[in-house]
């Protein structure tokens, strides 16, 4: 997976696509993001659990 990304990004630099590059740039911070936004509401949801056990208990 790494590989084909490296061979879009090496692809669009070398034909002086900058525009598109910087799309293609700017898609993969945006999924990053995402994905860290997922981890962070997933440990929020787990730690409140785990406090709500900690009360009943």
């Amino acid at each position: 997976m790494i590989k084909l990304f490296r061979k879009i990004r090496y692809e669009l630099l070398e034909s002086n696509k900058i525009g598109k590059y910087l799309k293609y740039a700017f898609g993969e911070i945006i999924l990053v993001v995402i994905g860290i936004l997922i981890a962070i509401q997933i440990n929020n949801s787990n730690q409140k659990r785990l406090n709500q056990e900690a009360l009943e208990s």
